[in-house]
């Protein structure tokens, strides 16, 4: 196979299923690998009492870490603040992390509803996630270049169209099985082939990556949108970069399908012991409490502060444990024993759960 020009447009981008064998031997063996850490990541998820525990700490967390890969850098800290006071005004840096998580539960909505992810599923998801209406690229002239050398390493597919052709295929590929292929293989592949096409303006990346969690939820190897690569991409962003091109120039899958199948082992693991950890926190909490303050205890209070780092009294009142005076009075005991910590923002008081924050910002990757 001819190495393409990096500098003219894929219009000749190899429409889906792949034509190689994409289940070798070595393959498979990392597939089994990854299989069984994902399971066992599904299973571990089972013993948190709430789902709202993992699923506000780890979308906010992958968030931060899917935009960072597009150099959209916030702190954690600012993101869950900016979270939990639900501020309406906010920096753009902070609002594009947000949108990615908004995108993420718009998806994994539609998923639960529906079961198929369609090619305008995936341009509705583009939108929210870059706040705008665009579309799909209809201007010729985008390139992918090397942010240090300036130099072009990548000219995706030109024309409406084109793109609209090959977004359709892909959504036929992500829809309908193809000879039995392990989901987890077909995942790969979906990503391959989304970030080649490069459909948007903007947001290829972001949306490539929601892309990965809902094929999973889809095909019922996650309950709860959890497992996310992007650390991984990272860590290993060098190599994802590398191997993509690699299928390009050569139409070998089998190194880029095994590290997609090692992200998702490692990541799979990763998550697992972040959270065992989450529960071992929330069970040394609960014994703290009933031993301190027995008086106040209750599941749903003490659930409700482990839901995201920062709580406030509205938090606890909107949900109808206590009215607002007794809310704030729990609040300020449980800061009094040290579960807690006031930390004044603006005209309100939000309250630290300071160990699950130095949890959630340890680097499990």
């Amino acid at each position: 196979m001819t190495k393409i020009d990096p500098e003219i447009p894929y219009n000749n981008l190899p429409k889906l299923p792949p034509k190689h064998d994409l289940e070798t031997k070595h393959i498979m063996r990392k597939l089994a690998r990854s299989r069984a850490a994902l399971a066992e990541m599904k299973g571990m998820c089972s013993i948190i009492p709430n789902p709202a525990i993992l699923i506000n700490a780890l979308t906010l967390r992958e968030a931060k870490d899917s935009s960072e890969i597009e150099n959209i850098v916030t702190t954690q800290d600012e993101l869950y603040i900016a979270f939990a006071t639900q501020q309406k005004s906010l920096n753009s840096q902070i609002k594009e992390v947000l949108n990615y998580r908004e995108a993420l539960w718009y998806g994994y909505r539609l998923i639960n509803k529906r079961k198929i992810l369609t090619a305008n599923d995936i341009i509705s998801i583009q939108q929210i996630i870059i706040g705008n209406n665009a579309g799909i690229r209809v201007q010729p002239d985008t390139q992918l270049k090397n942010a240090v050398t300036g130099e072009v390493v990548y000219t995706p597919p030109e024309g409406e169209d084109i793109i609209r052709g090959l977004l359709k295929n892909l959504e036929d590929y992500i829809n309908i099985d193809h000879n039995g292929l392990d989901p987890l293989i077909k995942m790969a592949v979906i990503h391959y082939q989304f970030e080649s096409i490069h459909p948007f303006y903007d947001g290829n990346g972001r949306t490539g990556r929601i892309i990965n969690i809902l094929y999973l939820v889809m095909k019922s190897l996650l309950d709860l949108p959890i497992l996310y690569l992007s650390s991984y991409l990272i860590k290993e962003k060098t190599d994802y970069y590398r191997l993509l091109k690699e299928i390009r120039d050569t139409d070998i899958w089998e190194n880029w399908i095994y590290y997609v199948l090692h992200g998702i082992e490692e990541t799979a693991n990763h998550t697992t012991l972040l959270i065992s950890k989450i529960k071992e926190l929330l069970e040394n909490t609960i014994e703290r409490i009933k031993t301190e303050l027995p008086s106040i205890y209750s599941k749903d209070l003490v659930e409700t502060i482990f839901e995201q780092p920062y709580c406030r009294v509205a938090s606890i009142v909107n949900k109808g444990l206590y009215e607002r005076r007794t809310a704030m009075k729990y609040l300020r005991e449980l800061e009094r024993i040290g579960v807690l910590k006031a930390v004044p923002k603006g005209n309100q008081i939000l309250f630290l759960n300071r160990s699950l924050f130095d949890l959630l910002k340890q680097d499990f990757i």
